[in-house]
């Protein structure tokens, strides 16, 4: 039998990391470890399979895939409006607006009657994944609110382990290509951009996972910047996809604009890129200040420190690839 579901005890959640100082305390806490610990299993479970890979799909995901066409049905009822500035445009607000009203329904759906009690905890995380309504932006800090509402949903047992395979590449990659959208549509500035030296402008959990879907294919990590590889799997992996997208969106060469990811290009594999890039991960966007001082923390999600040596999560990955046949791509 399996052990019970801890019991929570709801709360809104709050910002708690209120200085730089305070960071040692995330670094140090279960949270962070959460965090790394779903973003390491989520790149366990979809190394080698594709975005087309025809896997189990619950009645939380599923609700989960229509919750995010909603809101893309939102968006596309809201259309930008004419104005002079080129960038940020202000019907993003109309939008956003929208959306919050819907969002207590659209939670609701999600979440089988006895965690109807989790609403305000959960609320907070999906309201802040589609970026700033007074800034019109998005980045990597919305991206992560969007992980710590699917790792919440995890947490409070809506859904199970199981399901694992169907969030890392039905549900983010729904939700990558509705945000993709929201930034070209609304032409949301990018939040903290570093420009040519960053990995992209907005995103950076596909690029992770999208590695590790990689791992074990006959795609070699010096192809992935080749225009035939890009018409070829952009539609069947994360990675591919974001290469795509870059490509539609910024002018000249990826050595250029793009210089992290033009160097990605030299290493020899794929789980050397995938476990190169958590490392990355931690240091570029985890251990930024402006990015984390957003972060919530809640009865779900705690400051609390981990206990003494408890060691950071690490995927294995590459491994049991060779003990089990990939079924086709």
């Amino acid at each position: 039998m399996e052990p019970p579901k801890p019991k929570f005890t709801f709360i809104e959640p709050q910002k708690l990391i209120k200085t730089a100082t305070d960071m040692k305390n995330w670094e140090n806490s279960e949270a962070y470890y959460d965090l790394l610990g779903f973003v390491n299993s989520v790149c366990m479970c979809i190394q080698g399979k594709s975005l087309k890979y025809s896997c189990q799909i619950s009645q939380v995901v599923q609700k989960l895939l229509d919750m995010l066409d909603k809101m893309e049905k939102l968006a596309l009822e809201t259309p930008p409006v004419d104005q002079p500035s080129r960038f940020g445009n202000v019907a993003f607000r109309t939008w956003y607006q929208k959306m919050k009203t819907n969002i207590e329904s659209l939670v609701k759906d999600i979440l089988p009657e006895n965690l109807y009690d989790a609403l305000p905890e959960l609320i907070p995380y999906l309201l802040d994944s589609f970026g700033n309504p007074t800034r019109i932006d998005y980045g990597t800090g919305h991206e992560l609110s969007f992980i710590f509402f699917l790792m919440a949903l995890f947490k409070i047992g809506a859904l199970e382990k199981t399901d694992e395979l169907a969030v890392g590449i039905k549900v983010f990659d729904k939700y990558l290509n509705f945000v993709r959208k929201l930034q070209f549509s609304y032409r949301l500035e990018p939040a903290g951009s570093q420009g040519v030296w960053s990995l992209d402008d907005y995103q950076f959990i596909p690029f992770i996972w999208g590695s590790a879907q990689l791992i074990g294919t006959e795609i070699e990590p010096a192809k992935f910047v080749e225009p035939e590889t890009i018409e070829s799997f952009r539609k069947d992996y994360m990675f591919i996809s974001c290469i795509d997208y870059i490509q539609q969106v910024k002018t000249g060469h990826i050595a250029e604009h793009s210089n992290q990811l033009w160097s990605i290009s030299a290493v020899q594999s794929w789980t050397k890129i995938c476990t190169g890039l958590i490392k990355m991960y931690q240091k570029e966007v985890l251990s930024k200040f402006p990015v984390i001082q957003h972060v919530l923390f809640g009865s779900i999600f705690s400051l609390n420190p981990v206990k003494p040596g408890t060691r950071l999560p690490q995927a294995r990955l590459g491994m049991p690839l060779s003990a089990h046949p990939l079924p086709g791509h």
